[in-house]
């Protein structure tokens, strides 16, 4: 293999260059092929492991110099590990994952890389993957780089001073949400089949909403989030950005499920539950969000359009009232505290953007008492929202409040100025990660606009197979795997 250059693109990211071999064409079908197409390909043999890289690296070096999605690229070290991954397959190894290139989000260490945050207050490197970058690599999967996210993965954004601007593929002038942004981007994008996400208010739902993605924030625990011992004081769990709720099934088969046999033991059983019909369920349906916050009328539209569906595949569909209380604020608390934790802990806390240091110092003024007050009432709002569990199997709310918003729309701002934009914004999703239950966003379709609309499903603990087959039947009444961006 040639000598790597490793350069700085027009896109922002550090990017290793190899000396890829040519790959045969394959068009724009091949790179919007998900997890489950990319790995039947793999699994046939029509396609290498080294030829698939080689395709998504070339699609990256040509799309992401305007998207953003990657901070940074592992060329040589991807290419490297796909000619393992094929040496693997020749010998019988039936890893589930095993040849698929994905992207990690950069608040997920990867050995002997810069975990980032988003920041240049960070410069020690990490000394081991994280548990959930372990697993995917133990599952065969190939890393193909570290996507974007805000300064300490604090806004609904992905934007810093560090590393720019990351644009959404489906309007370079909006935001791909955030913090899961760049992940986000790079898989609506085409870049990657998939990528790792966090969610601490919402980091995976807000911007799978933003880029007709699926987006799972599973229960707690169900995703290691080690070496992170309840990041965000319990608020923050990980998962996955995808095209398709069975690209989540795969994910989740070979990273959330204990393996006692090893691989080739294993059932894929979250594959086997989302695949099976939901059957007939009761929903509750709620717009009224958490906090004051005005509903986009298309965003309601496109909900109403989801209901409408749900009924018309049988299924009971009655208007709640979700009694959220004093969870919001108890959210907002976490949160805020979470962020000044972060601030604290960098080891170039003089380079924070002036932002950051803002909800840090808002942080900062939630003490410990409070803090613990607000982590006690977590379970008296779980048995009251609970209770509608009793009377429902699934909850249906928006996932966000409006269509994404500039890509810039907070650049400059304080940061009690920012938390009371994105409150507007993104006022559906934060409770749910005070209380714990699962919670998915569904894409339910292209605006008129030409961009992305959103509705979430939140189920009780154990129960996100039920909100994946629910997202299933979704996906395929309202065709939502088909559009793809205009980017190219």
């Amino acid at each position: 293999m040639a000598q790597a250059d490793t350069t700085a693109g027009k896109g922002g990211a550090s990017v290793e260059r190899g000396a890829p071999s040519q790959v045969p064409p394959s068009g724009d079908d091949l790179a919007f092929a998900g997890v489950e197409g990319m790995l039947g390909l793999l699994e046939r043999r029509e396609l290498s492991a080294r030829e698939l890289t080689e395709y998504l690296l070339r699609r990256i070096d040509r799309i992401d110099r305007e998207l953003r999605a990657f901070r940074r690229v592992f060329a040589e070290r991807a290419l490297a590990e796909a000619e393992q991954a094929d040496a693997r397959r020749r010998a019988g190894d039936q890893r589930p994952l095993l040849g698929l290139p994905i992207a990690v989000k950069d608040d997920h260490d990867v050995a002997g890389e810069l975990t980032a945050l988003g920041s240049a207050a960070v410069t020690r490197r990490a000394r081991e993957d994280c548990e959930l970058v372990r697993r995917l690599r133990s599952a065969g999967a190939i890393v193909i780089g570290k996507t974007n996210v805000p300064e300490l993965l604090s806004i609904g954004a992905t934007e810093s001073l560090a590393w720019g601007i990351t644009r959404n593929p489906w309007n370079l002038e909006r935001t791909p949400g955030g913090s899961s942004g760049g992940s986000a981007a790079a898989v609506a994008a085409g870049l990657v089949p998939a990528a790792t996400g966090s969610d601490g208010a919402g980091s995976i739902r807000i911007p799978a909403a933003c880029c007709h993605l699926l987006g799972l924030k599973p229960s707690r625990d169900l995703v290691p989030t080690a070496p992170l011992r309840e990041p965000w004081h319990g608020m923050t769990v990980y998962g996955f950005l995808t095209r398709t709720v069975r690209d989540t099934a795969l994910l989740y088969d070979a990273c959330a499920i204990p393996l006692p046999g090893g691989y080739s033991a294993k059932a894929r059983a979250w594959v086997e539950l989302v695949g099976e019909a939901p059957g007939k369920l009761k929903v509750g349906v709620s717009t009224r969000p958490p906090l004051p916050a005005p509903l986009d009328a298309t965003v309601r539209a496109a909900l109403e359009r989801v209901v409408e569906e749900l009924r018309s595949a049988g299924h009971v569909v009655e208007r709640v009232d979700i009694p959220y209380g004093a969870s919001p604020l108890r959210a907002v608390a976490r949160y805020l505290r979470g962020v000044a934790d972060d601030a604290r802990a960098v080891d170039r806390p003089e380079r924070l953007q002036r932002r950051t240091r803002g909800l840090a110092r808002l942080g900062r003024a939630i003490p410990d008492a409070l803090l613990a007050r607000a982590r006690a009432g977590e379970q008296r709002d779980r048995l009251r929202i609970g209770r509608l569990f009793e009377q429902y199997d699934l909850l249906l709310t928006p996932t966000v409040a409006r269509p994404p918003v500039a890509a810039t729309a907070w650049e400059g701002l304080g940061g009690l100025r920012t938390l009371l934009s994105m409150g507007q914004v993104y006022p559906y999703t934060p409770v749910w990660n005070h209380v714990g239950f699962a919670a998915v966003a569904v894409p339910a379709g292209i605006g008129d606009d030409g961009l992305p609309r959103s509705v979430q499903l939140v189920a009780r603990d154990g129960c996100e197979p039920l909100a994946l087959r629910l997202a299933a039947q979704l996906e395929e009444r309202l065709a939502t795997a088909l559009p793809r961006p205009p980017i190219d």
